[in-house]
């Protein structure tokens, strides 16, 4: 009776330890996937490169939200500092890591044009979220490498026509010897010349020249409808507060370097009032997605604004986790499924890579300056017909 008892005994506790088992037991963990990102998150152009860090964290803080997603994603940030070297550096560590699936990388375009053959050597996928010299998706032919955002030539082409129909007909080009300056000024030199418009003056500079009396005086004597800047923003800066200093009154016509809070900062409202900028996409900023990413990302209370390439950046995070979730953590699988990316909605529009995994951008959005803040042109005052720029 007794060892009845017991072995009754024994199965009533196992039984209630089983139970209680299953009662604290955890829901079974979701698979973590990391993919990296990278942009120069110290140096001149931070600004730019922590506004698509935090956008690419955004993308991946929503999707680890959604019940519906079938893994937990981490971002692993790296800072390339727009040096190329450690540009190299910083992509041979994340692509060697095989716990990284993929990337949003560089906004740099000297780093990107670096790193493409490290991506392709490690067999790695990577969507660039800002670089725009064309050479970094079709000066190869390397499937690992995609872009979401447009390339210098759409810019440059929608710049000069824009400006030309507004009257403009003589120029003088500042760039920076960069390939990303270099770039500019071929493209916008070769569009000015098949439209009409006349160089009266070319000058190369390089990123880290403070001083420029000796190019804008020669500009001044010149006499141009419009100075063009092929750069970024900490020499615009530097650039645009001395045209002021020694009396110029050209029209100052940047490129997408330029679109930036920085840039306004820099030089002041009233130096920045009527500044010029383009960039590759449709206005995100009236686009429904758009309106989502700016509430989402002003709810997350980042210490630093998108500018003006977050939203790519959010873009590119979104494709990779797609695909992800539908072939799993599987790099080559990943860089096939992007391969394939063809007409997908996203807070910059439409995304269609081609042969060469470049977005076909169909549109190029016009910025200026206008109290303080860049405004999309035909929202502006100077659109609209209410105010003028420069020359007139």
């Amino acid at each position: 009776m007794r060892r009845r008892n017991t072995i009754f005994a024994g199965t009533t506790l196992l039984a209630t330890c089983m139970s209680l088992a299953l009662v604290a037991s955890p829901v079974m963990a979701k698979e973590v996937v990391k993919i990296a990102f990278i942009g120069p998150l110290t140096g001149g152009v931070s600004n730019v490169g922590l506004g698509g860090r935090n956008s690419a964290d955004l993308a991946v803080r929503l999707r680890n939200q959604d019940p519906k997603s079938k893994y937990t994603y981490e971002l692993v940030a790296q800072d390339d500092e727009c040096k190329p070297n450690v540009g190299v550096q910083v992509a041979t560590k994340v692509a060697a890591d095989k716990n990284i699936v993929a990337g949003v990388t560089h906004y740099c375009s000297a780093v990107a044009m670096a790193t493409v053959g490290v991506y392709n050597r490690f067999g790695m996928p990577a969507v660039v979220w800002g670089a725009v010299l064309p050479e970094v998706t079709y000066g190869n032919d390397f499937k690992e490498v995609h872009r979401v955002n447009g390339t210098m030539i759409n810019q440059n082409e929608v710049a000069y026509k824009f400006m030309a129909g507004l009257g403009y007909k003589k120029w003088a080009i500042i760039h920076d010897t960069t390939d990303y300056g270099k770039g500019h000024n071929k493209y916008f030199s070769e569009f000015l010349k098949k439209g009409g418009g006349t160089v009266l003056g070319t000058f190369g500079v390089t990123a880290d020249q403070q001083d420029f009396t000796t190019e804008l005086t020669k500009i001044r004597e010149l006499n141009p409808d419009v100075i063009y800047f092929g750069g970024l923003t900490p020499l615009g800066v530097r650039i645009r507060t001395q045209m002021a200093k020694l009396g110029i009154k050209a029209q100052f016509q940047g490129t997408s370097g330029i679109k930036s809070d920085a840039y306004i900062q820099g030089v002041g409202k009233e130096l920045a009032e009527g500044s010029l900028s383009f960039i590759e996409g449709a206005p995100w900023e009236k686009l429904p997605g758009g309106l989502f990413f700016t509430s989402k990302y002003a709810q997350q209370k980042y210490g630093e604004s998108a500018e003006a390439y977050g939203p790519f950046a959010f873009a590119a995070a979104n494709l990779i986790m797609d695909a992800v979730e539908k072939v799993g953590p599987d790099r080559k699988k990943v860089r096939d499924v992007l391969n394939k990316t063809r007409d997908v909605d996203t807070i910059v529009g439409k995304v269609t890579f081609d042969d060469h995994r470049q977005n076909i951008v169909s549109l190029i959005t016009k910025y200026v300056v206008e109290n303080g803040a860049w405004v999309v042109w035909e929202d502006s005052s100077y659109g609209k017909g209410k105010r003028k720029l420069a020359g007139l």
